[in-house]
């Protein structure tokens, strides 16, 4: 019995280090998570006065993706219309995003919320962009930004 744990972690180990994005052409009206489920629309242009306190705001949110995680798809960088970045991640890890999604215009259901990004957290995403050592080197303060945890994204344009 101790033989098949072990067998069967290391193939799950095996099958997230291997793990590469999604394919796919990401065109318009391609849904990536559950059901995307239309709901209240979040003001960007109001998102980080409207986040203070530790509070959340859910429902629809819209932006550029600009980046996405080289390695597995699984977060993405989002340009908010004040040209603010907020960071995305799939909710529960459940759903990985395919890397042509960068240059398009996306409709997130999900979670939105004013966080600090620890410097550890920083440069994990940095490698998983494939940035130098360098770059990766010169992260050395956390960065205050906005998190959206997404159930659903749908392509928009």
């Amino acid at each position: 019995m101790k033989e098949f744990i072990v067998i069967a972690a290391l193939l799950l180990s095996a099958n997230i280090i291997l793990a590469q994005p999604p394919a796919g052409d990401a065109n318009k009206g391609d849904v990536y998570g559950e059901k995307f489920e239309s709901g209240k629309m979040i003001s960007i242009e109001n998102l980080h006065a409207n986040l203070t306190d530790g509070n959340k705001l859910e429902g629809e949110i819209r932006g550029k993706v600009i980046e996405v995680c080289a390695n597995k798809g699984c977060w993405i960088k989002l340009q908010l219309v004040d040209k603010s970045i907020a960071t995305v991640k799939m909710k529960n890890y459940s759903f990985f995003v395919p890397t042509a999604l960068t240059g398009k215009t996306i409709a997130i259901d999900g979670k939105a919320e004013k966080t600090t990004t620890s410097v550890k957290e920083l440069q994990h995403l940095a490698e998983d962009a494939k940035k130098t050592p360098e770059e990766i080197g010169a992260i050395n303060t956390p960065k205050e930004e906005i998190k959206i945890t997404a159930s659903s994204i749908k392509v928009v344009d």
